[in-house]
């Protein structure tokens, strides 16, 4: 008589088998510290105070300037989100951490410190200008101060961002990279490639998603299916936080902790600062998308200078220090558009300059 088959036993598939312990990816499940609110001394506030007062009167003029058709091409305006690049930049260090940004990139110049004349000439395609009147509004550069753009491609200098922090943790310089990008840019392919090259190799950048509500005229809840932008870096095991971008403070705080995040040799970190821009997307966008009441309500209620002006003020500063303070800002303002008006133009020879590294 045939003998009955036996029932075969089958191994459980390799993905519910537990792998040994030594099989276990290394995993980054420890979380920064909720960040708190930055304890400014009066002399830091007013410094604060008069660096965010600089970029929105130097983005107003810049914003005249195109109107009198001195300004070409794109022209991208930070007005309302000066918090965001005063509060982040100013705890870095000036030509030792670098940092990298889109085309809405003005602010964040002036923010590391670089001369508005220069800035201004830029903007009016002078030879004096930064990049010597070729790169104009979207393309800055000054390897001096470590700024790297200014980039016209959506998203483009995230992966760039990454590169430079893969060379801070090659060259062991201590350095940390600051790559900023909007809420449009968050969609792009290359920016989760460029998360996951830097958690893999836990390099020293800080990503920061300019969450200004609108990218070029969409809405983030129509634009993107998870609109909590801190969340964006989780699949990569990146922690994220959610920031204040309106309160300059609030921002310094989250900077702090980032840096010790990424300094402490963690990896990357995400940052979500909301803001918002008060103007269009670029000039040339009369921003239908919103309504008047909207920005003015915005304007009224959560403005970041006016914000800080009145903490200033219950720290014990006077309004005439405050007015001879924009006196001050509007005149250097002043000063940098007569300079980017009378300066020349470029000569003609340099068309063929700044096109190769040597000479052919």
């Amino acid at each position: 008589m045939a003998k009955a088959a036996q029932p075969r036993t089958r191994k459980a598939p390799a993905a519910a088998r537990k792998p040994a312990a030594s099989a276990v990816p290394a995993s980054n499940r420890e979380r920064p510290a909720e960040p708190v609110r930055y304890k400014a001394s009066k002399q830091e506030m007013l410094d604060f105070y008069r660096q965010m007062l600089l970029i929105r009167r130097f983005e107003e003029r810049a914003g005249q300037l195109y109107g009198l058709g001195l300004i070409g091409g794109f022209c991208h305006l930070y007005i309302g989100q000066e918090a965001v690049a005063v509060g982040l930049q100013s705890a870095l260090t000036v030509g030792k951490d670098s940092v990298i940004t889109g085309y809405r990139d003005h602010g964040h110049m002036l923010a590391y410190g670089i001369d508005p004349k220069v800035i201004m000439a830029e903007l009016t395609g002078r030879e004096a200008g930064i990049s010597r009147g070729k790169g104009g509004s979207m393309h800055m550069f000054s390897v001096e101060h470590g700024f790297y753009g200014g980039h016209g491609i959506v998203g483009a200098q995230v992966s760039l961002g990454t590169g430079l922090a893969f060379k801070h943790k090659y060259a062991g310089d201590g350095g940390v990279c600051l790559a900023y990008f909007g809420d449009g840019a968050a969609n792009q392919g290359q920016v989760y490639e460029s998360f996951n090259m830097a958690e893999l190799w836990k390099l020293p950048i800080i990503f920061v998603i300019e969450n200004n509500q609108y990218a070029m005229g969409t809405s983030v809840n129509r634009a993107s299916a998870e609109d909590q932008l801190y969340r964006r870096g989780e699949s990569f095991r990146i922690p994220g936080i959610q920031v204040d971008g309106m309160d300059v403070l609030a921002v310094r705080g989250a900077a702090e902790e980032a840096l010790e995040w990424v300094r402490g040799g963690k990896g990357p970190i995400l940052l979500e600062l909301k803001t918002y821009r008060y103007r269009g997307h670029s000039m040339s966008d009369p921003a239908k998308y919103r309504s008047r009441e909207e920005v003015q309500a915005v304007r009224d209620k959560s403005d970041p200078i006016e914000h800080l002006k009145r903490e200033l003020e219950a720290a014990g500063v006077s309004e005439d220090e405050l007015k001879q303070l924009e006196k001050d800002i509007r005149k250097t303002v002043q000063d940098a558009a007569d300079f980017a008006e009378q300066a020349p133009e470029p000569e003609l020879s340099e068309l063929y300059t700044d096109v190769l590294v040597g000479q052919y």
